[in-house]
């Protein structure tokens, strides 16, 4: 068992995004977990992901709001998530995403390893 505090936290640059600050809050590096790991991302107004396209790429991703809400663009539309909604995101599923509200946007991202 491992406490992580929010105050002991480092952020990190996720490639692909733009106006928001990522932690990763569990994970090998953090906490020694083997199968995914967690963060935690805030998206400033305006602030998203370009698309991304895993090719043969295994990870299996989900998405849940803490505050706020994000658009998620897929090749099948586009999603609105808002506080308490969570996105499921298979392998090998492209996606972008943007803040396009006034407030801050915060996410919760769990991410399997390859």
């Amino acid at each position: 068992m491992k406490k992580v505090e929010l105050k002991d936290v480092s952020t990190y640059n996720a490639p692909g995004h733009f106006g928001m600050v990522a932690m990763r809050l569990q994970g090998k590096d953090e906490t020694g977990i083997s199968k995914f790991w967690m963060g935690m991302s805030h998206f400033l107004p305006g602030g998203g992901a370009d698309w991304a396209y895993e090719e043969n790429s295994p990870q299996e991703k989900v998405y849940f709001v803490l505050e706020g809400e994000i658009t998620v663009q897929s090749k099948d539309g586009e999603i609105v998530l808002r506080k308490g909604d969570s996105l499921f995101i298979g392998p090998n599923e492209g996606r972008s995403m943007k803040n396009k509200t006034n407030q801050v946007a915060t996410t919760l991202v769990i991410i399997t390893y390859a």
